[in-house]
């Protein structure tokens, strides 16, 4: 039988969206999803489902995301959309000449170097805090179990954790011991239905929820971070961690064809995907499979892509405010720039981002759009002995260029490609929804708010539909589902069309589209993952 698991499912079968009423849990891994809808059953609401899934993700796939790592969360209670920015800061004494000093003329991947204070326990005990039924304790009572008594792993995470295992195993320069004790007992990754376990995560999971994350910030895991960061020469302090502060923040929109479409501001690049839907929304589109379609999409992509790489660092420090880069003014110029033939993008100047995503819905009409990533799979490869802590390396992505705009800076918010989405019309709300994948993420959200109001998709064709990515200059990766047809027509528009073999980087998307009449919850989920709709 063993033969079994190692195989894939060679045909694609089609998937319908899975329809509710009492609650839906979506996200990429199915325990992390039943965890979720576990709360829900035992008297919780969608934010408590929320975390409970987002911690039963740490567990689950840690692939994609971890405890050390960063968190965002649109949040809608009571008739009101609430912003969290749950990304943490750059240690106070890191600098572009102490990283010079180190021998380094950028940024490594790995390593403590590229550590930034994570974001996600704060996020999780705001959240429950602020909005929560339950308790932080019986909310991650799902995540602790699967820690401790382990799991049966699935087979795309088995793919994703032999690719680190083997990444790990040749990069040099890093100390890597403590991830393989963790991830890869006895020295190899665990195989498809293999069980993980973890007592470490377990243990720190318990200390989380029966301190409210304090422990993590300020007590007993604060000392063990700071300890190792200290041992290994890297610029996290216990200083660092203590000042950590999830933000509430008001989210960002565009009314995109009588929808409002949100987005977390920056440091978040989510005011990528509203510049290029506010460009997108001056022109005309008649049927999605066409050439016409994917080249107007591709080139206001590139428009905004542009910006956001030049423009976007913490809000308080770029040159031009939200208001600026999302102005009809200087969209109308941007859209001005798209003709027949496809353009090499430049940033504008306007006058004066490996990560998981979930969706949860209830009865009340609470609905989360939650996202977690260690970034670049486990992160930086850095794991605190003794806890089964993956710190994330967000800070790869600070320039080491003084005059850049995301310069490396102490105790500053990197640009950060995590971005939950979220959807109303006529102040009701009609749900949530993303992409994760790095810089894939706001290119997934424009097509999926494209799918569903300019084509008519339900959340699970919206999901499936082939997806394409910009990746620079005139480059365009495309699925290989994608209409060999309309690459060929787009490659003669100028268009570098190649088809990419691996589904994965393509994001991997959830959608809950709430009926505000009658309450009924419509949902889709990830056929490129292990997705899964948990629902009740």
């Amino acid at each position: 039988m063993e033969h079994i698991h190692n195989k894939f499912n060679p045909y694609a079968i089609a998937r319908e969206s899975v329809y509710a009423k009492k609650g839906m849990v979506a996200t990429t891994q199915p325990l992390a999803a039943e965890a979720g809808l576990e709360i829900l059953k035992k008297g919780g609401n969608a934010i408590d489902a929320a975390i409970a899934t987002a911690a039963c993700l740490t567990v689950v796939e840690p692939t994609s995301n971890g405890i050390g790592g960063d968190a965002f969360a649109l949040v809608w209670t009571k008739g009101k959309l609430h912003g969290l920015n749950g990304s943490g800061r750059s240690p106070e004494n890191i600098s572009i000449e102490a990283v010079k000093e180190k021998g380094y003329d950028a940024i490594p991947k790995f390593g403590w170097i590229p550590v930034t204070v994570p974001g996600v326990p704060k996020a999780w005990a705001e959240l429950s805090g602020r909005f929560g039924k339950l308790s932080l304790k019986e909310t991650l009572q799902p995540a602790i179990r699967y820690a401790r008594e382990g799991f049966p792993v699935s087979p795309i995470l088995a793919r994703f954790w032999k690719r680190a295992y083997q990444m790990y195993k040749k990069e040099e320069g890093h100390d890597f011991t403590a991830w393989f004790e963790t991830f890869a007992p006895n020295d190899r990754a665990p195989k498809v239905g293999g069980i993980w376990k973890s007592a470490d995560h377990a243990a720190t999971l318990e200390e989380i929820a029966g301190t409210n994350a304090k422990s993590f910030y300020e007590g007993n895991l604060a000392e063990k971070i700071a300890q190792a960061s200290k041992e290994a020469g890297g610029f996290l302090t216990k200083a660092d961690l203590k000042k950590c502060e999830a933000e509430w923040v008001d989210p960002i929109k565009v009314n995109y064809r009588g929808y409002d479409i949100w987005e977390i501001p920056p440091n978040g690049q989510g005011i990528i995907a509203l510049e290029a839907l506010n460009i997108l929304q001056g022109l005309e589109f008649t049927t999605k499979e066409s050439v016409d379609t994917y080249h107007k999409q591709m080139e206001a992509i590139k428009l905004a892509f542009e910006d956001g790489k030049k423009h976007i660092t913490e809000e308080p420090k770029m040159r031009y405010t939200t208001e600026q880069l999302l102005s009809d003014q200087y969209t109308a110029q941007r859209r001005a720039l798209i003709g027949e033939e496809a353009i090499l993008p430049e940033a504008g100047e306007p006058s004066g981002s490996g990560t998981v995503y979930l969706a949860t819905a209830d009865e009340e009409g609470n609905m989360v759009s939650f996202i977690q990533s260690n970034y670049m799979g486990f992160g930086s490869g850095i794991v605190i002995p003794g806890t089964g802590i993956a710190m994330q390396n967000r800070g790869f992505d600070f320039s080491m260029d003084k005059t850049h705009i995301n310069v490396l800076e102490g105790g500053k918010k990197t640009f950060h490609t995590i971005i939950p989405g979220f959807v109303t019309k006529d102040n009701e709300a009609v749900g949530p929804f993303s992409i994760m994948g790095g810089f894939m993420q706001p290119q997934g959200h424009v097509q999926i708010v494209m799918n569903t109001i300019d084509f008519g998709l339900h959340p699970q064709a919206a999901l499936d539909a082939p997806r394409w990515q910009w990746m620079k200059e005139k480059k365009i990766e495309v699925e290989n589902r994608f209409s060999y047809t309309i690459a060929q027509e787009l490659r003669q528009k100028g268009h570098d069309i190649q088809i990419q073999l691996e589904p994965n980087s393509f994001g991997r998307g959830q959608i809950i589209w709430r009926d505000p009449k009658t309450g009924v919850l419509a949902g889709g989920t990830e056929s490129r993952a292990d997705g899964h709709i948990a629902v009740w």
